[in-house]
């Protein structure tokens, strides 16, 4: 659940508004997507998410406009919320999935071979690993105790759960138990999250 928060999330509409054609994200993200789609909805979803975003082929180390992803993940919420728990539940379920598609790439398996299984080095790796696969945004990681951390998330367009879904998938890598993660909207595009573990 996020932290209360007086600032309203954005919706796509107001995200498109913001995005530039300099903003863009690695094509892994879209087919992971597109997959997750189709095995939590079926061929009809997932051809709803692809034409969404144009309707074309994705190279997955090729960058494309973030504004694609965006209208395919909000897509697939729409789609997919009615039988899986609504949108949150499954835009916490598509960011789990974008960090298992990112672990399994080139980047991601040199992130996880450097950091090991701690948590606190997974975390800390983040902010680089999100340059190499996202041409936007800034994000830095605060040491808050042995077993928490605050990932500063600056003009980042993805949505708070599905970034939620992200940052869980990224700590459960390290086999710790109690993974939390709490997303606090400072403004439309700034996020703080608070991760911690047991």
């Amino acid at each position: 659940m996020p932290l209360p928060s007086s600032i309203p999330a954005p919706g796509l509409e107001h995200l498109l508004s913001l995005a530039t054609p300099a903003d863009t994200a690695r094509g892994m993200f879209f087919n992971g997507l597109f997959d997750a789609t189709r095995a939590l909805g079926g061929e009809e979803a997932r051809t709803k998410c692809l034409a969404a975003a144009g309707d074309r082929k994705f190279v997955d180390f090729r960058s494309y406009p973030v504004a694609d992803l965006l209208k395919a993940i909000y897509t697939a919420a729409d789609t997919l919320g009615p039988k899986l728990g609504g949108r949150e539940a499954v835009l916490h379920r598509l960011g789990r999935r974008a960090t298992e598609d990112f672990l399994h790439s080139t980047v991601g398996k040199t992130m996880v071979a450097l950091a090991g299984n701690d948590p606190h080095r997974l975390l800390s790796a983040f902010p680089n690993a999100c340059r190499a696969a996202l041409s936007y945004g800034e994000r830095s990681v605060e040491r808050i105790g042995d077993k928490q951390v605050r990932l500063l998330a600056r003009r980042d367009f993805l949505p708070m759960n599905y970034v939620e879904g992200t940052l869980t998938a990224v700590v459960e890598r390290s086999a710790v138990p109690g993974v939390m993660v709490r997303g606090l909207r400072l403004s439309p595009l700034d996020v703080d999250y608070d991760i911690s573990w047991s």
